[in-house]
């Protein structure tokens, strides 16, 4: 919670807290904030993405997703055309459509740094199952559940696929996906930063004991940083919008933010304001006041 004159989620109650600086970049996550729980997005909600740019205002859609699953918002992305992937592993221009996405900038995740999460997460948490997330493929080892809709590229243990020789040694490592079949999901993930250190990132943005495991100093933040210091547009002038542990730190550098009423505690402590529920177009109902409120 943050007390700095504006309204904090400390009143859980949706609220727009009213901001003199007008807004030039909205960021917002997908799953359980921009997408409703069926994945679609609502008419409403892509009225108000294109009332936004009509605006001027830039659409940044920021996901823990890889870009290959990215064809969910496709043709919602107008002018742009470019998304922040992997918790920021990865800027990305969708403009060629589903399967032909192009990589604008790559925080890929160190092999060495790699090797030594999953060694010191094994340690720590006997049991933890691994799968690989690389710039164009997804490689698992044979235990890991079936927890994503496609087919592996490669079974292998971790070591293996993280090896200098592995199947795809050059291609770039963008995150690590660490699961657990018996932990609580946030016991999972304090332990995996305290185990891990300054060696990677480690946040969460699924319901289960799944951990995603970036470079060090990669998030949705830093990268949401660096693409807006390339635009020269501060943090005062970002709307962003989460709902897990993996949008904290967007959540507490942008200067406006807002958790969405089914957010995790985490989230919600960090956001300045609170909107209502992804399935009641909260990221919208917020759009849609911050229009009127600046037009």
């Amino acid at each position: 919670m943050r007390d700095n004159g504006r309204v904090t989620s400390a009143t859980r109650q949706p609220v727009t807290p009213v901001f003199a600086t007008p807004p030039r970049l909205i960021a917002t996550d997908l799953d359980g904030t921009l997408l409703r729980d069926d994945k679609s997005v609502s008419p409403r909600t892509v009225a108000a993405l294109a009332a936004a740019e009509q605006a001027g205002i830039e659409v940044f859609f920021v996901t823990g997703r890889p870009a290959r699953w990215m064809d969910v918002v496709s043709d919602h992305v107008h002018g742009h055309g470019l998304a922040i992937c992997g918790n920021g592993a990865a800027v990305v221009d969708l403009h060629g459509g589903p399967g032909e996405h192009r990589f604008v900038k790559v925080r890929e995740l160190a092999r060495e740094n790699a090797l030594d999460a999953v060694r010191l997460l094994r340690d720590a948490a006997p049991g933890t199952l691994y799968a690989v997330e690389q710039t164009y493929g997804f490689y698992q080892e044979p235990d890991y559940p079936k927890l994503h809709m496609e087919i592996p590229d490669a079974l292998a243990p971790a070591e293996e696929l993280l090896a200098p020789d592995s199947v795809a040694a050059g291609e770039p490592v963008l995150k690590i996906l660490a699961y657990h079949p018996e932990l609580d999901p946030d016991a999972f993930l304090t332990l995996a930063r305290l185990a891990i250190g300054d060696r990677a990132t480690v946040t969460r943005s699924s319901p289960s004991a799944l951990l995603e495991i970036s470079g060090p100093g990669v998030s949705k933040a830093s990268t949401l940083a660096l693409c807006c210091a390339e635009r020269g547009i501060s943090h005062e002038e970002v709307v962003a919008f989460g709902d897990m542990p993996n949008d904290v730190e967007m959540l507490t550098w942008a200067g406006r933010s807002y958790a969405m009423g089914n957010a995790h505690p985490d989230a919600l402590a960090a956001a300045s304001g609170r909107t209502v529920a992804n399935n009641d177009d909260g990221v919208a109902v917020v759009i849609e006041q911050l229009l009127a409120e600046h037009g």
